[in-house]
């Protein structure tokens, strides 16, 4: 196994890295402080090629390697979890599974334009009574003629104002169960479609995050993405990627919080010592490199499996829970370093700490994955192929209609 970036890679990384350190570093307290999100942020995204890196070129994407998408998303969170969480939503959750699941004409309308970021593709599963237990949703689907017709409602849903195309998950059959969820494209411009951003959020403060309504919403049959019943497994499917950009994300702000505590264990001086001397604070600074390092090496494994095209739940789930966990746990750790200046938004660390406790609730609680490992480890869980895959990396070249 190859532990060193390619060429391309190492390119990629020092683009974000320069772009982050220019563009989000400098502002991001004041975007935090005033809860602004920036939808400029994401046109530079765009027109650096970002928003559909691991897309086949025939897609209009760059047709680089999972890891490479990995390697995008660890430095935009070293900058803020925002914006991280902006390529994880569009990428990750919708632009990834249109690739996998979507039929030639879905890719030409929607994977395209998302590719290429003219478009910007959202995500919609959790409702008010249905996020770990995603057979609880009450969002319905009613098929009429040529069009399926959408009620309910999603919550926390990032990008909720300024995403043109929403995958969504709704019951074609309530008496089925996971069974009876089907997926739909949705378009932000069809009729009945609604969304509100939701206010006072502990972390994530300069990221548009809120909830979408469906009021009688006529979406056409041509838009259901899968088959009628296949929703709960594109659901699946899609956490494999989701939660792969966010484990890969909790990598940048692990290092965030462990860079900024190396600058101020220099800078700060107790009892006639800086206070990277003392012991106990190299205890924590040593954690912070390890679980780095262990965190870093979880996500590549993952990457590398989806480069191979074989499927990576339990990884991608093991990657998530260690990266996300140790992320909480060192920002926590960074803003004791710093102590009292820890409290203040005068230093990034408090950010930190706020942001990082959305990703151990998100695309699966710590507890979901916990359970996880544990009925992997023992038996109980057992991951079939799927009936369509994620294409593997070096991608085949194909015919577009």
């Amino acid at each position: 196994m190859n532990f060193e970036l390619t060429e391309e890679q190492k390119s990629v990384k020092k683009v974000v890295r320069k772009f982050v350190d220019k563009e989000i570093i400098p502002y991001i307290q004041e975007w935090d402080r005033q809860g602004a999100f920036q939808p400029s942020i994401l046109k530079r995204l765009s027109e650096l090629e970002l928003m559909g890196v691991c897309i086949p070129e025939e897609y209009g994407g760059l047709g680089m390697d999972y890891n490479t998408l990995a390697i995008i998303c660890e430095e935009l969170e070293r900058g803020d979890t925002a914006y991280r969480t902006a390529v994880s939503v569009h990428t990750g959750l919708n632009t990834m599974t249109l690739l996998q699941w979507g039929t030639e004409q879905q890719k030409q309308t929607y994977l395209v334009p998302q590719a290429k970021g003219l478009k910007i593709g959202a995500f919609g599963l959790t409702e008010p009574n249905a996020g770990s237990d995603v057979a609880a949703m009450q969002t319905t689907a009613k098929r009429e003629g040529d069009y399926y017709v959408l009620n309910g409602s999603k919550t926390w849903i990032s990008l909720c104002d300024y995403a043109d195309h929403f995958l969504v998950f709704a019951k074609t059959d309530h008496d089925l169960g996971s069974k009876g969820i089907t997926a739909f494209i949705v378009e932000r411009t069809f009729e009945g479609f609604e969304s509100k951003a939701i206010k006072g959020k502990l972390g994530i403060r300069a990221g548009n995050t809120g909830e979408i309504f469906f009021n009688d919403v006529k979406v056409p049959a041509a838009n259901r993405l899968g088959e009628e019943g296949e929703g709960f497994k594109i659901a699946m499917s899609a956490l494999d990627n989701g939660r792969f950009t966010v484990a890969a994300g909790a990598v940048g702000l692990l290092e965030a919080s462990f860079e900024a505590s190396l600058k101020y264990c220099h800078e700060r001086s107790t009892f006639g010592k800086e206070i990277g001397k003392h012991q106990l604070v190299q205890q924590m600074i040593a954690k912070m490199s390890a679980n780095l390092e262990i965190a870093r090496l979880l996500v590549y494994k993952a990457g590398t499996l989806k480069n191979e095209g074989k499927r990576n739940t339990k990884e991608t789930s093991l990657a998530k829970w260690i990266a996300c966990n140790a992320a909480n746990e060192a920002a926590n750790d960074a803003v004791q370093i710093h102590g009292a200046y820890g409290y203040s938004d005068e230093y990034p660390v408090e950010r930190y700490l706020r942001n990082s406790k959305a990703p151990v609730i998100y695309e699966g609680t710590r507890e979901i994955h916990t359970v996880m490992q544990g009925e992997y480890a023992l038996g109980y869980r057992e991951d079939k192929p799927l009936r369509k895959q994620l294409p593997s990396w070096p991608f085949e070249k194909v015919t577009v209609h």
